[in-house]
């Protein structure tokens, strides 16, 4: 089965910088990305090997990724709203 991959720096590349400093700096945001990440790769991990498991399982999993992923979004645009303020 082909396997979307969903690394946060593929899906946001223009805020690979924004994304280094809040890992590093902001416990919520890396809190969340160790999350999406761990999330992430149980996904991967069972579309690529084509376990079974409910589809309502695997959606609801998707749903979740999709959360973090609207979470970290929103960090990372008020990270650079700031810092575009800041010049």
């Amino acid at each position: 089965m082909q396997v979307d991959h969903h690394d946060l720096y593929q899906e946001f590349p223009e805020m690979r910088d924004a994304i280094d400093a809040l890992k590093a700096g902001n416990a919520l945001f890396a809190r969340l990305f160790f999350s999406y990440n761990r999330l992430t790769g149980k996904v991967e991990d069972l579309e690529e090997h084509d376990m079974p498991i409910a589809d309502f399982t695997l959606e609801d999993m998707k749903k979740q990724r999709l959360k973090l992923k609207d979470e970290l979004y929103h960090i990372l645009l008020a990270y650079r709203a700031g810092q575009q303020s800041a010049r």
